[in-house]
């Protein structure tokens, strides 16, 4: 006996042990098998798994914007708009005219 079975029986208390015995094994039975520790780790299945739906709700996105944006109404350009451009395409080139004859 240990030395804290011994104290456990001169207390009156019965004996702690570290693995109790079942019924099934009194009768013949092997024990049963030690239990492994939970694996913390992401198994690269799982990991796995998850890249494959990020990448496939990012794709999903790229292709909705796309989809979106070719399908929004564009304005048609109206007479006031092609007037401005044509005023500040005119104005650029006489800014560059006179910087050459500098």
């Amino acid at each position: 006996m240990d030395s804290d079975d011994l104290a456990a029986a001169g207390s009156g208390a019965p004996p702690v042990e570290a693995h109790p015995v079942t019924e099934t094994q009194m009768n013949g039975a092997a024990p049963p098998a030690e239990a492994s520790a939970p694996d913390l780790k992401p198994s690269a299945g799982r990991a796995a798994m998850w890249t494959g739906v990020a990448v496939g709700a990012v794709g999903t996105a790229v292709v909705a914007f796309f989809v979106v944006r070719s399908l929004w109404k564009k304005r048609p350009a109206d007479e006031t708009s092609e007037r401005i451009q044509s005023l500040i395409d005119e104005a650029n080139r006489l800014i560059r005219t006179l910087e050459e004859k500098k």
